[in-house]
């Protein structure tokens, strides 16, 4: 069984393994989603950041009750 730690850092290690393949796969879309990123209003930035985390959250608590 692992610890509340070891599925934190399993996880956090997947968000780096995600992100890096964005970036190493298609640089040219990432840069261009950050110039977007930097149009939108901060509400909407923190609006798409709390249904990702709702959503995330929701769904680890799926995957682990199962």
């Amino acid at each position: 069984e692992g610890s509340a730690v070891t599925d934190f850092l399993t996880a956090l290690a997947l968000v780096f393994f995600i992100e890096g393949c964005l970036y190493a796969l298609m640089p040219g879309r990432m840069k261009a989603m950050m110039r977007a990123a930097l149009e939108l209003d901060e509400s909407v930035l923190r609006r798409a950041g709390f249904i990702a985390m709702v959503l995330g959250f929701a769904l680890a608590w799926i995957l682990r009750a199962t």
